[in-house]
């Protein structure tokens, strides 16, 4: 299959799928929103230290969890953290 094949394939789908949403009523627009919603959570969005892919769902979890370790104190300041380093 060529690219080119790939590419009308993909531009034909779409204006398929066009033709459909402007027609679509309020039913199908909003299991479509929900697809769509979906499928970008589950796309890759940063990688942990270790190199771990985060999933846009996964990543705001850990955001909310830095948050929640802050608020509870949970946390080292910078220049406690160089004063650490140096007995490194």
């Amino acid at each position: 299959m060529s690219i080119k094949t790939i590419i009308m394939g993909a531009l034909e789908l779409r204006d398929s799928v066009l033709e459909y949403i402007n027609t679509a009523d309020e039913r199908l627009l909003k299991v479509v929103k929900a697809v769509i919603e979906s499928y970008q959570e589950n796309d890759i969005v940063a990688y942990a230290i270790d190199g771990t892919p985060l999933t846009r769902t996964t990543y705001k979890a850990e955001l909310q969890e830095a948050k929640e370790e802050i608020k509870r104190g949970e946390y080292i300041s910078q220049e406690d953290l160089e004063k650490e380093s140096n007995n490194w």
